[in-house]
């Protein structure tokens, strides 16, 4: 993957956990906050995780 490509969606995914946070913290639901969790998991792992050449 392109190093612009990986970090456009690695933004996404961190905008799309806030979203989640955000929405999951005014409504009180519980869903969202676990998806907000699980996107945020998903970003740290692709940011972390190895690089391949």
């Amino acid at each position: 993957m392109k190093p612009v490509t990986r970090w456009i969606s690695l933004s996404l995914l961190l905008v799309a956990a806030f979203s989640a946070y955000a929405y999951g913290s005014s409504t009180s639901a519980l869903v969202f906050i676990i998806l907000g969790m699980l996107l945020e998991g998903t970003f740290w792992i692709g940011l972390l995780g190895k690089k391949r050449h």
